[in-house]
């Protein structure tokens, strides 16, 4: 067991260099942006990316955290509350792949499409949520 004390938030989503890429593109053309994490519906568990305040969030959404793209603004990112009880226990990689995604997220006339890759928290990630994580931070 380490004795490090853990001082960093641990973040409930990141992005790979290739999203954040991609994101920045779509905000240079777009505007500001937001990620939801799709429930199921049209695209099965896609990230769709919309422009900010296009996609209406409320009680029924989480605000799982904002990323760091590298422009002025955080792009953040909101998970339905059903689905959140689901994936609570789960680190969050908004990545893109080759392929056609969902005809509402912006990427989708560019041939890619943004994929979550997933894996449990450590037990010391898990204890520190618990003690510290409060919706909507990040």
């Amino acid at each position: 067991m380490s004795t490090e004390t853990r001082t960093a938030e641990v973040p409930r989503v990141d992005l790979t260099e290739a999203a954040a890429s991609l994101l920045r593109d779509l905000t240079e053309d777009n505007g500001p942006l937001m990620v939801h994490q799709s429930g199921g519906c049209c695209d099965g568990s896609s990230p769709m990316c919309f422009p900010l305040g296009e996609f209406i969030t409320g009680d029924g959404d989480v605000r799982l955290g904002s990323l760091e793209i590298g422009v002025e603004r955080r792009v953040e990112v909101w998970m339905s509350r059903p689905q959140f009880a689901y994936w609570k226990h789960t680190h969050l990689t908004i990545d893109v792949v080759p392929g056609r995604g969902a005809g509402f997220s912006l990427e989708a006339p560019r041939g890619v499409r943004f994929l979550i890759r997933s894996r449990l928290f450590t037990d010391e990630e898990s204890n520190w949520l618990e003690e510290h994580w409060v919706e909507g931070m990040g």
